[in-house]
């Protein structure tokens, strides 16, 4: 697996992955109704790769297919991070998130994780904030605001 910063070129296969992952992962802790809300298959792909290039993007490779990714702005907002339904558990969003946490020298990141993230989140020291429900088009979306207080001073590793 390789790890590289994010090109305006990985843009329309980062949207497939998403939708992918959306409706086949998620889809043990939400609805269909809430999943077509959500992951929609109409990605604004303009908007998309700009958010990706004025944020650090990352994406993990394997067999030059784009296999997860990820992003956080400067102010510790870690906005996306999604692996390919066929790579999960293997250690892709540990390594993504680990990049993503170091990159800024924040003292804490905020995430908004979905239900289905929630554990992954807190076992790498991540807070419940609050639960929360953001509507899509009429449906309701629970979700959780986390936050990590992170040591900006040195190059922090969760897993020691």
């Amino acid at each position: 697996m390789d790890i590289r910063e994010y090109k305006s070129s990985d843009c329309d296969q980062i949207a497939n992955l998403f939708y992918n992952t959306v409706h086949l992962i998620n889809a043990k802790d939400y609805t269909q109704k809430q999943l077509n809300v959500w992951a929609t298959g109409n990605i604004d792909i303009v908007q998309w790769n700009k958010s990706f290039l004025n944020n650090y993007t990352v994406v993990a490779e394997e067999n030059n297919m784009i296999i997860g990714f990820g992003d956080i702005n400067n102010e510790g907002y870690l906005d996306r991070l999604y692996v390919h339904k066929d790579y999960q558990n293997l250690g892709v969003a540990t390594v993504l998130c680990d990049r993503l946490e170091n990159h800024y020298s924040v003292r804490h990141i905020i995430t908004h994780s979905s239900i289905t993230a929630k554990p992954f989140f807190e076992k790498r020291g991540y807070k419940v904030i609050k639960k929360q429900f953001v509507e899509r088009n009429g449906v309701q979306l629970s979700n959780y605001i986390m936050k990590k207080y992170v040591n900006s001073n040195s190059s922090y590793k969760l897993n020691k």
